[in-house]
């Protein structure tokens, strides 16, 4: 297996959780003797500051070479007053739109060990397991036109047929590994792209006669997912509301540094954990990594087919929550000593080199 990895570790303590993340995805080419190629680029504020814009061509041209995207975080309020297209968040949207990443998988997971982090009561918590799957190139956040006049500002939410079935194709695709249980989640009973939305996904799901498709409002769906998460499993939207109710269900798993990506659809995926990065504890050795971890396990998963792998680091996080070993954002009155950065790291890739080990001795007998 040989595999191109470019590296983006960005801004903040994007540096810091990259680096754990590629410790992990190097345990797994060296136990398993696979080619890992690792090239770091620029992106985003410490793009700003080399090469004064957010996604220099370098890094672009980097990434299509590649056969996936390993990305920290980027952003900084030094950037704050710079204008929309210079600023490092430009820098994502420029390279998703480039890669062709139309779906955003999300998982969230309410890991028992560390129940108690999450203001949710553990019998109303427990159980829960939800993929969130955002639309990634549409919406708000690309539509036209957009901009500002003398009476205000204005953007566009704009989706074509086409662009709703292939990120729900996906979705149902993601419910047939699971539960199979789709939710789709708009607001058409205000918005024109919503009743589109709605009306697509019913008439695919009939191709899918083993998937339970469910709509709901936004509104709504946002109440439930925190009253009664269990009964969620593959729940898909468009961008904006996706953006907003993926951040919302790192509740589940008790800290926002948890939750890891993958962004799929085109030729080279993009992964990267789902939170910011974190200025104000950028060099400190206390962010949580396991989102980015959790990150490089979907990269095994959705860029290389590598499911057995993508399992084993997955399972090397869980066996380190229960050992207790957590950063400061999972302390707790069960845990009140806490780990370093790259302590959490050492004590996944301890797990994990002993998962891959066992594997690999299983299969030489």
């Amino acid at each position: 297996m040989n595999l191109k990895i470019a590296v983006l570790p960005g801004d903040g303590v994007g540096p810091e959780v990259t680096r754990e993340a590629v410790r992990m995805l190097r345990a797994v080419s060296e136990v398993n003797g696979y080619e890992f190629e690792f090239r770091e680029y620029l992106i985003g504020g410490a793009a700003i500051d080399a090469a004064e814009q957010p996604l220099p061509q370098r890094t672009l041209d980097g990434c299509r070479e590649s056969d996936a995207v390993l990305l920290g975080a980027v952003g900084g309020p030094q950037y704050d007053a710079l204008p929309a297209e210079r600023r490092p968040e430009a820098g994502i949207l420029g390279l998703r739109k480039a890669l062709g990443v139309f779906a955003n998988l999300r998982p969230a997971i309410a890991y028992e060990a560390v129940a108690d982090c999450s203001p949710i009561r553990a019998e109303v918590l427990r159980g829960a397991n939800v993929l969130i799957v955002r639309e990634l190139l549409g919406g708000l956040y690309f539509g036209q036109p957009r901009g500002r006049d003398e009476h205000g500002a204005y953007d566009t939410m704009r989706y074509s047929p086409q662009e709703i079935e292939r990120v729900a194709r996906i979705a149902f695709e993601q419910a047939r590994h699971r539960r199979h249980h789709v939710t789709s989640v708009d607001k058409a009973n205000v918005l024109e792209t919503s009743r589109l939305w709605r009306q697509v996904l019913t008439d695919l799901a009939r191709e899918y006669p083993d998937v339970r498709l469910d709509h709901a409002y936004v509104d709504s769906f946002a109440m439930q997912l925190i009253s009664t998460p269990s009964r969620f499993d593959v729940v898909v939207t468009e961008n904006l509301f996706g953006d907003v109710l993926s951040d919302e269900s790192a509740v589940l798993s008790g800290s926002l540094g948890m939750l890891g990506s993958a962004s799929i659809g085109g030729k080279v995926g993009l992964f990267e954990p789902i939170h910011g990065s974190a200025p104000d504890i950028a060099g400190k050795n206390i962010a949580n990594p396991i989102g980015a971890i959790a990150s490089a396990a979907m990269l095994l998963r959705f860029a290389a087919g590598l499911h057995r792998d993508a399992d084993d680091v997955e399972a090397a996080i869980a066996r380190t929550l229960e050992k207790g070993c957590v950063t400061a954002d999972l302390r707790s009155e069960k845990r009140k000593t806490v780990a370093t950065t790259r302590e959490v790291g050492d004590e996944i890739e301890r797990a994990l080199t002993d998962l891959l080990s066992q594997h690999l001795a299983y299969h030489a007998v």
